[in-house]
């Protein structure tokens, strides 16, 4: 009987620190040694190189906050997985706990924070067009008629219908399963123009086979804050990743690393 109720009780104590540990991300970091860090494979933000080696301003903003949690917790050593999320999954990958922040290119909203909490704001995003130089499209108005590109679970899409209704303009909308896909769809004329995050179009224009076949036009559809996204009711752990952020800011390598990614 001594044996049954200790083995229960242990049973309980294991369950009871699994527990814990889902909702102290700390705890768990410095009980396994390492982290999963959500990244993208084509945004603006971060993105991939091929061979799972992750780039980006917020991917590389991420790993010195991991740099600085690592030193609190006095690990010698810590392991960063790079888990790449697409817009559709990154919400429920940090959620359910297989992601322990995402820094790719989320926005900070209403809808958002009934699932997930945000560190403190690090990049303010317009939402524009982009469509082939050569096309009659320069404004919201243009795309009238037209097929209009953007990725699935973004809120570009939200921004899209709510410009569609306000301006009784009709256009086709196709949906990319990432960044990628979207800007294929506008590459191979599948789509006129392709609506999303200004440094997102800026970005996938980049690096297309031919950059000046490419504009982006037309006024500003949305102001959005950018933010890293981590699991809720783990206020140690969005202390660490906020207080990170803001010394970054306050001592300037953070605006060193906006110089580097988007000024150079």
């Amino acid at each position: 009987m001594k044996k049954h109720l200790l083995a229960i009780a242990v049973t309980a104590l294991a369950a009871g620190s699994v527990f814990a540990q889902a909702n102290d991300t700390l705890a768990k970091i410095k009980a396994s040694g390492s982290v999963t860090l959500g990244v993208r494979e084509s945004s603006g933000l971060s993105y991939t190189l091929g061979n799972g080696k992750y780039v980006g301003f917020h991917t590389e903003m991420a790993e010195v906050i991991l740099a600085d949690i690592q030193k609190q917790l006095g690990l010698p050593k810590l392991d960063i997985k790079y888990q790449p999320v697409t817009s559709q999954n990154r919400v429920p990958l940090v959620t359910n706990g297989t992601v322990d922040l995402e820094c790719g290119s989320t926005t900070n909203n209403a809808a958002r924070q009934k699932d997930v909490a945000f560190a403190v704001t690090t990049y303010v995003e317009e939402v524009r067009i982009a469509t082939k130089a050569n096309s009659s499209i320069n404004s919201i108005k243009d795309l009238n008629g037209k097929t209009v590109a953007t990725t699935t679970g973004t809120t570009s899409v939200q921004t899209l219908r709510k410009h569609e209704r306000a301006g009784g303009i009709d256009f086709k909308e196709v949906f990319g399963k990432d960044h990628a896909d979207s800007f294929l769809m506008l590459e191979t004329g599948r789509a006129d123009a392709f609506v999303m995050d200004g440094s997102i179009l800026a970005a996938n224009i980049s690096k297309s086979k031919n950059p000046a076949d490419y504009k982006i036009v037309g006024e500003v559809l949305s102001v959005e804050p950018i933010a890293c996204m981590l699991r809720k009711d783990d206020p140690a752990f969005k202390k660490a990743v906020d207080d990170s952020i803001k010394r970054q800011i306050k001592d300037g390598s953070l605006a060193k690393l906006y110089d580097k990614w988007f000024m150079q």
